[in-house]
């Protein structure tokens, strides 16, 4: 299902706003491998505008009321987070760990041309491109509410389609327990990468009932454009009941293991960040409560903060995963 949007409102931008020509040339050609899919005919009609000049000039979008899902949770009515805000207030620590600094460093990471290798527990390993992940499935756009562990959240419209259409198609073997994401680390590209913040490259995982479960989504593109350098470009994961930073940008690799990762966060932090990281607003953070929220666009002097769902408000689609776990330990 494509969510349609609308136009209304947008401002095209300057020929100064326009980014250096080999950026250009490489989103070029991105748009042309997602024209290819059913979601990319969309993406490709707004193909002048470059990643600076969307951040500084977003267009409007309206998400229909009437839209349809067959995928319980995937779509909801709240109001969408303006594309300025979603693509200006980043956690991408390969390029910067100020919020702003993703939006103005992230212009030198080259998405394509792109591969993602897939391999480990798996009957069918195999190194994929861009055009063989945009494949594998009809693409469909969905709203998820996606919150991060400093107690911010956004409304975010994703295209992508579900994780386990790629996992179905790489088959794991019986003993795969667990699934690893790997992301892109380029010091050429990526800045920021050997500082000493994190262990590089950055890791994720998954059990693999999780990254099976419907709403995990891989993503391409957001807003019906292919997706920002600082959100994660060319492909990223999406786990909407969990915080932020579970959900891993710029995958060049997924590894299917019978052992739990060792991921980036918890290696760095094990006391405040642990594998579940799921939103839960029973468990605070060592330095900051995590009860309540706020809604990035709503951070007036006056605005009030969200009280902070568990799962995100995914309880009734996810919380069986976790049934007898103990959610206080399992953090």
């Amino acid at each position: 299902m494509l969510i349609k949007n609308s136009r209304d409102g947008f401002i095209h931008p300057l020929s100064s706003e326009i980014t250096a020509q080999a950026a250009y040339r490489d989103r070029r050609a991105m748009l042309k491998l997602l024209a290819s899919g059913v979601a990319g005919a969309a993406i490709a009609s707004w193909a002048a505008r470059d990643a600076l000049a969307q951040v500084t000039r977003p267009g409007k979008l309206a998400v229909l009321a009437g839209a349809k899902s067959n995928l319980p949770g995937a779509v909801t009515m709240e109001k969408v987070t303006d594309y300025k805000d979603a693509t200006s207030y980043n956690n991408f620590y390969e390029f910067g760990t100020d919020k702003g600094d993703p939006a103005q460093n992230a212009h030198t990471l080259r998405p394509t041309p792109w591969t993602v290798e897939v391999d480990g527990l798996v009957k069918k390993p195999a190194k994929y491109s861009l055009e063989d992940l945009l494949k594998l499935s009809a693409q469909e756009e969905r709203v998820y509410r996606l919150r991060c562990v400093e107690g911010w959240s956004m409304v975010i419209p994703w295209v992508g389609y579900s994780m386990s259409k790629l996992i179905e198609k790489v088959e794991p073997l019986g003993n795969a327990k667990f699934v690893e994401f790997i992301s892109q680390a380029d010091p050429k590209t990526m800045p920021f990468v050997g500082s000493r913040v994190l262990d590089w490259p950055y890791v994720e995982g998954l059990r693999i009932d999780e990254a099976l479960h419907p709403l995990t989504l891989l993503a391409f593109g957001m807003y019906g454009e292919v997706l920002p350098n600082q959100n994660g470009a060319p492909v990223r994961l999406v786990v909407p009941w969990k915080y932020g930073f579970k959900s891993g940008k710029s995958l060049v690799r997924i590894r299917f293991t019978d052992r739990e990762p060792k991921t980036a966060w918890n290696k760095a932090a094990a006391n405040e960040y642990g594998f579940y990281s799921n939103v839960n607003p029973d468990v605070d953070h060592p330095r900051w409560s995590q009860a309540t929220e706020r809604r990035i666009g709503e951070d007036g002097l006056f605005a009030k903060k969200r009280k902070t769902l568990i799962f995100n408000g995914y309880e009734a689609q996810v919380g069986q995963l976790y049934a007898g776990m103990d959610l206080k330990k399992n953090f």
